[in-house]
């Protein structure tokens, strides 16, 4: 653990504005109490306000050139910084741009990333899908679409039971993409319904591939989520299992996680740990997967290179994020430290929420990880990221609450036609 008291100096930079920022923000923020400084090219909600995270506006910043103009002019503010400068992306896009320069920027600043053409590798869906393969990873069944396909009509037969799973490969050109019913995975429950949407995609611009898969049944209980750590040496250095319990259905963001269990497994911990390894993995790390009842596995859907957007869990339960990157490239004492295997004491629990405590408790499903959940709500053993005593001012304070209110409505409305037939 560091010692605050006697703590090397550093900068960290971090790239986006959104609640995964704040995340990140809070985090390094328990260990310097110092404002971080942040770059995005628009202000969102979850970082407005705040006294922890000063945003700066650049337009034009989530892609090149606009990204690599600022980020050399920041090269040349922190030439001759005598501390280490830690820049950490929040989003996948920054993620991918940091690889794609890092030799450059590496030169000014600790870019705790993977290269460029491991990260397309797994990045992208499909190529993610083969490693799994070459790994003995379990996966769904899985089948690609091409826009080639679309356009000639040729091999789009559906080869799995209704309902199937359909989202894009390619993450970053998703979020490009608009039309009406859009939304950030879909689950199919006719074929007309799989036709529609499939030239809905292509017809409004999007290029790259689409996957396939066979829906694995269960409701948002049996979704898992591991977020790892892994040094500039390749060695996993932590593991922390979350069980969410219930996830956004909004279109745009369906998938996102908004109630976790802390949960260990040692089992999937060390099959994890050996794939990171093997294939010389640095950086966080953030593998979504699903519990299939029928076989009793876990299977991954994707793995994002970022810590994840609900990834405060983490440090809510005791595992600072930031600490790790720190550890590691300012203090230098992560390396000869033993694998941190999160939450295998129960006593330390804390259930992390994304949303006001009676959605959770009005939606999810009733099971015996919903009430193991309330019990660690009756015991005040809960947390939020945006929700921070330390950084509530009225106009937080007003702000927060008004996003956290607006779930009831984004529940009602679309719970019963996004996750009410998954189940």
């Amino acid at each position: 653990m560091i010692d605050n008291q006697s703590l090397p100096q550093f900068t960290p930079l971090i790239l986006g504005s959104d609640i995964n920022a704040y995340g990140f923000a809070r985090s390094f923020y328990e260990i310097t109490h110092q404002p971080v400084q942040a770059y995005a090219e628009e202000a969102l909600a979850p970082t407005k306000y705040s006294k922890i995270i000063d945003l700066h506006l650049q337009a034009g910043f989530k892609e090149d050139p606009g990204f690599m103009t600022k980020m050399r002019e920041l090269m040349r503010q922190y030439a001759d910084h005598l501390e280490p400068v830690i820049l950490l992306a929040m989003g996948d896009g920054y993620a991918e741009l940091i690889a794609k320069h890092k030799a450059e920027l590496a030169q000014v600043f600790i870019c705790p990333y993977v290269d460029y053409d491991l990260l397309r590798k797994l990045n992208n869906k499909e190529s993610f899908y083969e490693i799994c393969q070459q790994y003995e990873l379990p996966h769904p069944k899985t089948k690609i679409i091409t826009k080639e396909m679309y356009l000639t009509q040729t091999d789009l037969e559906v080869p799995f039971a209704f309902p199937v799973a359909l989202k894009p490969t390619n993450s970053v050109e998703w979020l490009s993409i608009r039309f009406e019913g859009r939304k950030k995975a879909f689950t199919i429950h006719s074929l007309a319904e799989y036709q529609d949407i499939v030239a809905k995609i292509y017809d409004h611009g999007y290029t790259s591939d689409l996957i396939l898969q066979e829906f694995i049944p269960g409701d948002d209980s049996h979704m898992r989520v591991v977020n790892a750590y892994v040094d500039q040496y390749h060695h996993v250095k932590m593991m922390c299992l979350g069980h969410p319990l219930l996830e956004d259905p909004t279109p745009q963001s369906i998938g996102n996680y908004v109630a976790i269990l802390p949960e260990y497994n040692q089992k999937l911990y060390d099959r994890l740990q050996r794939f990171l390894e093997e294939i010389n993995y640095t950086g966080f790390a953030n593998f979504d997967m699903k519990y299939d009842d029928r076989d009793q596995e876990f299977k991954l859907f994707e793995i994002n290179l970022r810590q994840g957007r609900s990834s405060f869990y983490v440090t809510l339960n005791g595992y600072n994020l930031a600490q790790m990157v720190v550890e590691d490239y300012v203090t230098q004492t992560l390396d000869p430290a033993p694998t941190i295997y999160g939450n295998k004491n129960k006593a330390q629990h804390q259930l992390w929420l994304g949303v006001p405590a009676g959605v959770f408790k009005k939606y999810a499903l009733e099971n015996k990880y919903k009430e193991y959940a309330l019990e660690l709500l009756r015991q005040d053993r809960y947390g939020t990221t945006v929700f921070f005593k330390g950084d509530l001012s009225f106009k937080r304070w007003l702000l927060m609450n008004y996003m956290f209110y607006r779930y009831h409505g984004r529940f009602r409305r679309y719970f019963a036609e996004n996750k009410g037939q998954d189940l």
